[in-house]
C-alpha cells in the first residue's frame, strides 16, 4: 500500500492530494472523491490530510495510537506544524499514514 499511495500522490498530471493518495492506496476509491477538499490543511481539525484519511480508515478505537504514532514520526499531527515546524515533506506524510494502515489495520 505504501508504494501505491506514494505512487498516487506523485502521479503527473497530479490526481490525488495526500489523502486522496491513501485512500486510493488502500483501495479504498469511494472515498477519493469526499476527500478532495482535505489537502493543504483543510481536512477536518486543521489534521494533516494523510493523516485524515488514514484515521477513516481505522476504527474509533485506534484513534489515539495512530495519531500518536504519526506525531512520534512527523513531530505533529496538524498539517501547518508539520509544514512550518518539523519540516516533514508531504510525500513522507502520504508515506507514512500508508505505513501505519499496514501495520495497524
Amino acid at each position: 500500500m505504501k508504494n501505491t499511495a506514494l505512487t498516487f500522490f506523485t502521479a503527473v498530471p497530479k490526481q490525488h492530494n495526500c489523502a486522496q493518495a491513501v485512500a486510493a492506496g488502500a483501495g479504498r476509491e469511494a472515498l477519493v472523491p469526499e476527500l478532495a477538499a482535505c489537502g493543504g490543511g483543510k481536512a477536518p481539525g486543521a489534521l494533516c490530510g494523510a493523516l485524515y484519511a488514514l484515521l477513516l480508515l481505522a476504527p474509533e478505537s485506534d484513534h489515539a495510537s495512530l495519531k500518536e504514532a504519526f506525531a512520534a514520526a512527523a513531530g505533529a499531527v496538524t498539517c501547518r506544524e508539520i509544514k512550518t515546524g518539523t519540516l516533514f515533506p508531504c510525500t513522507e506524510c502520504v508515506r507514512l499514514a500508508a505505513e501505519l494502515s499496514e501495520k495497524y489495520l
